[in-house]
């Protein structure tokens, strides 16, 4: 009798769902460690369990490759980092939401298409909503490192593509979130100082390291392995209104409407944006382009 699996759709959605459940915890743990001190707790945590399971090699590795991986490991460290002070600053559906329009840049990115200008087009509405442009009151600063989480975001996913075709498996992803916890020490320490050894501290890190990395990673890779390129990308299009939901009922951050108008805004412009035609929609390969969510 063959064994029964998850539909690879619903393995996806669960991994959406743990990583902003795992953003909705990091918040709450923002004051007793800070941001700087959440944010290097979980990826100091996440980058453990990663380098225990996949054990990556580093004699023998040209330089080149182990360059890549510290390059890869300060852009997940920055990503991380600003998207963390944004969420201090701004509600956890309004930060993701912003911060998408970095990997929409990408799927959009050298296209000539009219209809792809169009999702430009709405994103960008959606986005000037959600930033005071309909009389919100969004936080300046709160906004603006938003924005830069999302250009680090863009990068992270190019970067990606070469870390994944250099190194096997996860060899790649777990040299860089070591190197990314080290380039985070000065920000840990100074944001939460001796309260880094607080058992409260630790275990809700670990709980947003398990939630946001290893729970999102397993079950993303068990998905790419039989889902193809466009039902993936409107899947993982969901992620702002996951956001928005796990931020109300988790934090209790009530978005007015305009807001959740500017969030569906963006959720269709990266549906539009991610689909492909027959001819272009190929199965995801796990092993070329390691899971975005994990860094997340």
């Amino acid at each position: 009798m063959p064994r029964r699996t998850a539909p690879a759709p619903l393995l996806v959605i669960g991994a959406v769902a743990s990583v902003q459940i795992g953003a909705a915890v990091a918040k709450d743990l923002f004051p007793d460690a800070g941001p700087g001190g959440a944010v290097f707790v979980r990826i100091g945590i996440a980058a453990l369990l990663l380098l225990a399971v996949a054990r990556p090699r580093l004699l023998g590795r040209p330089r080149g490759d182990l360059a890549l991986a510290l390059v890869f490991g300060l852009v997940l460290a920055a990503m991380n980092a600003t998207f963390y002070y944004a969420l201090d600053r701004i509600p956890l559906g309004v930060a993701v939401t912003i911060e998408f329009v970095g990997p929409l840049a990408v799927a959009i990115g050298g296209s000539r298409r009219i209809l792809d200008m169009l999702w430009v087009a709405l994103a960008a509405i959606g986005v000037v909503l959600l930033t005071g442009g309909a009389g919100g009151h969004a936080d300046a600063l709160g906004v603006l490192l938003a924005l830069v989480a999302g250009a680090f975001w863009a990068a992270y996913i190019l970067l990606s593509q070469r870390v994944g075709k250099v190194f096997p498996a996860a060899d790649g992803l777990a040299l860089a979130m070591a190197a990314g916890t080290v380039a985070l020490v000065p920000v840990g320490v100074i944001s939460a100082g001796d309260r880094l050894l607080n058992g409260s501290v630790l275990w809700r890190g670990l709980v947003v390291a398990l939630l946001s990395s290893a729970l999102p990673y397993s079950l993303e890779l068990y998905a790419l392995r039989r889902l193809r390129a466009s039902v993936f990308g409107v899947l993982m299009s969901v992620e702002p209104a996951f956001a928005a939901a796990s931020g109300l009922v988790f934090l209790g951050e009530h978005l007015r409407v305009v807001e959740w108008i500017a969030i569906g805004c963006v959720v269709v412009a990266s549906v539009g944006a991610t689909r492909r035609t027959p001819d272009e929609d190929l199965p995801v390969d796990p092993a070329a382009t390691p899971p975005e969510l994990v860094a997340r």
